[in-house]
Formats: structure tokens, sequence, C-alpha cells
């Protein structure tokens, strides 16, 4: 398998995508686009993005592109890797929440990009506050609901972690206090467990080292 990804500092879509496939424990090739730049588009072309977007998961003669997409190509492709929870209505709030993250907090992405090299403190304006309030609803909501069999969204690890990662770098890097936004406590320790996984922090290893 080969995976396109664009920059470690900034790419939210490419840090998900991997972080699903390095969990299956499949071998894989990386193939670094460099992002903001002029030319990033046509070198995503060139290496195989039907798009001119990273992240995409070649596969054979499998081409998957879009992050939600490749991790659910992934789920079905390695099962044993148990990538959505087993239970039925564990994997359905999983799936409900990696969606809403796919589609929806264009404010908090908006003000707050993703940046691991970043640490400052932002003054969220209202739009933002609520979304974060929104997160912080939803990930208390699921830890309490079926978060018994460990610390991630759903206990286990599944694609709903690797699709809130980016979100808690985000917190971190601007300083955003979930105690602030209605958060008991469990919010606050579920993103520092996505921050502490083996697999993000060899992710931020590696993209501090290239910023550097």
């Amino acid at each position: 398998m080969e995976l396109l990804i664009g920059d470690k500092l900034w790419s939210t879509w490419s840090l998900r995508a991997w972080t699903a496939l390095k969990r299956t424990g499949q071998p894989f090739t990386e193939t670094l686009i460099r992002l903001r730049r002029p030319e990033t588009r046509a070198e995503a072309h060139a290496a195989g993005s039907p798009t001119g977007l990273v992240p995409v998961l070649k596969d054979g003669d499998v081409t998957v592109w879009d992050s939600l997409a490749i991790c659910e190509y992934l789920a079905e492709r390695l099962p044993n890797a148990r990538l959505w929870p087993a239970d039925p209505a564990a994997r359905a709030a999983a799936r409900s929440a990696s969606a809403e993250m796919h589609n929806g907090f264009p404010s908090l992405r908006g003000e707050c990009p993703m940046d691991l090299a970043l640490s400052t403190k932002a003054d969220l304006s209202e739009m933002t506050a609520e979304e974060v309030r929104r997160i912080v609803g939803l990930w208390n909501d699921l830890r309490r609901r079926f978060g018994a069999g460990g610390p991630f969204l759903l206990g286990a690890w599944s694609i709903a972690d690797a699709f809130f990662t980016p979100v808690a770098t985000r917190f971190r890097s601007y300083g955003i206090h979930l105690s602030d936004y209605g958060d008991p406590g469990d919010a606050g320790a579920y993103a520092e467990a996505l921050l502490e996984t083996p697999e993000f922090r060899e992710w931020e290893a590696a993209a501090l080292a290239d910023h550097r």
C-alpha cells in the first residue's frame, strides 16, 4: 500500500488516514506532497490523486481518496484490525461522530487550523466557542455511554479517534481549556489520551523534525 499525505505539521486529513492505516499494522509507504505551494495540486495529480488533494490510498489497482473513504476501505479490507466497534450501537455512534467531524465545525477549522509547532492562547469567536461546546458535549456523552472499555471515545480505539485527534491538537495549540466550555473532566482526559497514542507521537515527532 501507498499513502499520499500532506505536510505532517498541518494536514489534518492526512493524519486521520495515516493513523487508521498505522493501526492496521499493514506495511505501507508514504509519499509526501508539500502543501501551500502553487505546484501542490499538480504534484498530487502526478502522484496519483484524482482530485489533486491528499490523502490518497493506493492499494494495487485500487485508488481511494478522501480520508473517511480511506478509513472505511481499510475497515473492510482488514477486518481483523477492528477499526470500528463490534457492538452495533457503538459502531453507529462512532460512524455518526466521524461523519459529523468530517462535515462539520467549519468555524473551528478556519479559526484554529492545525499547526503542531504552534503554542498560543486564542480568543475564540462565539461561533467557534459554540462548536467547542458541541464537541465537549459529544465527547462526554459518548464516553459516558460507551467508554467503559478503554480511554478512547467508545472505549477501544476506533476510526472516530483518528477523526478527533487533530481536534485535540487544536485545543492544545490554541490554549483551549475544555473546562471553560462545560467539560467536567472526561473530554479533557480523552483529548490527552489521543495525544499520547504511539501513532500520534510518531506523527508529531516526524512533523517537528521536518519543520526544523
